[in-house]
């Protein structure tokens, strides 16, 4: 069956607050730790990641999910999820990229994903992204169970981890707000807020996504390049373990153009220097990050940083953090993995 657009599309995105919009038409929903993926049922299956990518050549187990799970015709917009012991798993779904075919059929068996639905953006190979949210959920709720919460969600892919589902949702934002905490250990990464009476908005940032935040101060173990190759791109973070070895835990985003220069200048007298030589250092290119330049420079660890960031996952900050300011009051080796 032809459906009215094809891959790749830019999905509707969210912006982050620090708190939920309340009162109508506003309906929240979990925001999954997974990959975005928008699935495409015309007659093959096409699944994109968020950035337009190929999934179907690391989840090939998806395909007969949508085939079986959805009608000919629609285009749908979700979240690929593994999960396990009772949790969502982001390290175990990224162990799913992997570039040879063996691996790929091996792991579809060992750790098989699952796929859960927000939107319909096409049905029976109508385009349907400009009515509101409010329609396009109700066609949704004919295509997969609507779990309560993210409980029920985990709940049913115990028992089916290959699954298929829609996403839980409510309109108490009382309701929503206690998912930021109560289900953060168990792999939620916050909570997206949307407008019931808006259409589907490729490439804006028309929802609103709000994360578990929190502070930490950290060592400056070294910097990548901006891409224009002048300042600062990113600062390298670390922190001291047990043994007083420092570890990498993560990188900086969103410096300014005037603070890369600035920074860049501060760093300079410091580069050279061993800092993660001992532990953990920053890895080199990724098979998700094709493209970027893995090079970094080291710096002696004697400067600190508070950063924000949401999630610390295996040692290691979950996502890019924001720097908040320098803390020239406190010494490096003060910076250790107790206060996260």
């Amino acid at each position: 069956m032809d459906l009215p657009f094809a891959p790749p599309l830019d999905p509707m995105l969210a912006k982050l607050a620090d708190d939920l919009p309340e009162g109508a038409p506003w309906i929240y929903e979990p925001k999954w730790d997974g990959f975005r993926a928008l699935l495409f049922h015309g007659d093959t299956v096409a699944i994109q990641s968020r950035d337009g990518r190929d999934l179907v050549r690391y989840f090939p187990e998806l395909v007969d999910l949508v085939t079986g799970g959805t009608p000919p015709g629609s285009v749908l917009d979700g979240e690929v999820v593994v999960a396990a012991r009772g949790r969502f798993d982001f390290d175990s779904l990224s162990l799913r990229l992997h570039p040879a075919a063996s691996r790929v059929e091996r792991l579809a068996g060992d750790i098989p994903a699952a796929l859960v639905l927000f939107d319909v953006l096409a049905l029976e190979g109508e385009d349907v992204t400009a009515r509101p949210l409010a329609e396009r959920l109700e066609q949704l709720e004919r295509l997969a169970p609507l779990p309560k919460d993210p409980a029920e969600v985990l709940d049913a892919l115990a028992a089916e981890p290959s699954g298929i589902l829609a996403t839980p949702r409510t309109n108490d934002v009382a309701t929503a707000r206690p998912w930021l905490t109560a289900f953060e250990e168990r792999g939620l990464d916050g909570v997206v807020a949307k407008r019931l009476d808006r259409p589907y908005l490729f490439g804006k940032r028309d929802m609103v996504k709000v994360k578990p935040r929190r502070t930490a101060d950290c060592v400056v173990g070294g910097f990548r390049r901006a891409k224009s190759g002048e300042g600062v791109g990113s600062l390298l973070l670390g922190l001291y373990d047990d043994a007083g070895v420092l570890q990498y835990v993560g990188h900086t985003s969103g410096l300014k153009a005037a603070e890369r220069l600035a920074v860049r200048e501060r760093l300079r007298p410091l580069e050279g220097g061993t800092s993660f030589g001992g532990g953990r250092t920053p890895g080199g290119p990724s098979r998700w990050a094709a493209g970027r330049d893995p090079a970094w420079v080291p710096v002696d660890p004697r400067l600190v940083v508070e950063v924000r960031y949401d999630r610390i996952m295996n040692g290691r900050f979950r996502h890019a953090v924001g720097l908040e300011r320098w803390r020239d009051d406190k010494r490096p080796e003060e910076c250790t993995f107790e206060q996260v």
